[in-house]
């Protein structure tokens, strides 16, 4: 009954802007990582931008938490919200744990396999960004979200894919040489793994939601 009660209450849209807002960063982090994944002299400085990024996102994150806790009628049940911002937070805080591992290690080349994983988070980074708009209306944008969902999964799977294929190139490589080599680029797939972990809990934030609300 209160379900039905709550769905004729006017709801507070800002929560959309403040999506909007993160997932901005999102993408904005998940170029600067793709930059980064690029090497040479200007790693260092796209490994700033990351963690620039990754501290604009968490100004949102606390504003969102904040608003969730002063807000009476939310478009989504509260702790959907804290979810789904959190999981987003979570990818971009794994970005700027890559990025820190590459500074500490004076990493300024890039394996290809890496390099192709930093595309293929960009592509789940933009895939987010276009279907927290749709979660407007989830009923007309159903089969949407469920595409762009299933869409940032595959690419999840892709990822695995990628880190398996890196991590067996980097053994091969290293295996009568610099086992430290061995051991950082090893450190550095299993950072980009974990982003696109984090893009697939969105994915299931997303999809936790649109069940609930259809």
């Amino acid at each position: 009954m209160l379900r039905y009660f709550r769905a004729f209450l006017p709801k507070e849209e800002r929560f959309f802007d403040l999506f909007a807002q993160h997932t901005h960063t999102v993408v904005q982090g998940a170029q600067a990582l793709q930059d980064m994944l690029r090497g040479g002299d200007e790693t260092l400085v796209h490994c700033q931008r990351v963690s620039h990024f990754e501290s604009e996102a968490d100004n949102v994150t606390r504003e969102v938490l904040t608003a969730v806790r002063r807000t009476f009628i939310t478009p989504f049940d509260r702790v959907d919200i804290k979810n789904l911002i959190t999981s987003m937070d979570d990818a971009i805080d794994q970005m700027q744990q890559t990025a820190k591992a590459v500074i500490l290690f004076e990493v300024r080349e890039f394996e290809p396999p890496m390099r192709e994983i930093g595309a293929l988070l960009v592509e789940s980074a933009n895939l987010v960004g276009k279907a927290l708009p749709l979660m407007k209306s989830i009923g007309p944008n159903l089969q949407m979200l469920t595409a762009m969902t299933e869409e940032i999964t595959k690419l999840e799977g892709r990822v695995d894919d990628l880190h398996d294929i890196g991590l067996k190139e980097l053994f091969l490589k290293h295996r009568n040489a610099n086992t430290m080599d061995y051991i950082v680029g090893a450190e550095i797939y299993d950072h980009l793994e974990k982003v696109a972990d984090r893009f697939d809990d969105v994915a299931n934030e997303i999809n936790s939601i649109v069940i609930e609300q259809v």
